[in-house]
């Protein structure tokens, strides 16, 4: 199952992220993957947001990871680039992210091709930006991810986003 949606702005793009992050659950993995500019911070800030997590959101590229303290809901938000990684895994493996699942939800932008080892259970977002400045996130779900998804959300992820 593979599903595409249009965001046109990028209210869209935190709109959607926040719809994502109000049904993350401690343990939950979602890798981000897309060009420069694409919207990949953008989307972890709504999801940031549907989390209801403390902190200001930034791209962690130079600190490779931040982890944003648990509000309300009691899951914390780990936020990782791993673009600097290159696919190192022993760099990504003394991020100690899989301890980091048992109580956070772990976002990993540029993660696709490594951080899928830490779980068999992951949700793929692939944003590409149109010359249109749209954006398009193709989602994927990978293990549990397709039945959690399947017909428990909502039928359309146009829908689910709104």
């Amino acid at each position: 199952m593979v599903e595409r949606i249009e965001l046109p702005a990028e209210a869209d793009t935190v709109a959607f992220g926040e719809s994502l992050g109000r049904r993350l659950h401690a343990g939950d993995l979602v890798l981000l993957d897309g060009p420069l500019g694409a919207g990949k911070t953008v989307m972890t800030r709504g999801i940031a947001a549907g989390l209801g997590v403390s902190g200001r959101v930034s791209s962690p590229t130079f600190v490779l990871a931040r982890v944003h303290p648990a509000g309300e809901r009691g899951v914390s938000l780990v936020h990782v680039d791993a673009y600097r990684l290159g696919g190192d895994l022993a760099q990504l493996d003394d991020l100690d992210l899989d301890t980091d699942l048992e109580s956070s939800a772990v976002i990993v932008e540029w993660g696709e091709g490594s951080a899928e080892r830490l779980s068999e259970d992951y949700l793929v977002v692939r944003l590409d930006r149109r010359p249109d400045d749209v954006r398009v996130a193709t989602l994927e779900p990978h293990g549990a991810w397709k039945q959690r998804l399947q017909g428990t959300v909502c039928e359309s992820w146009v829908t689910w986003a709104k």
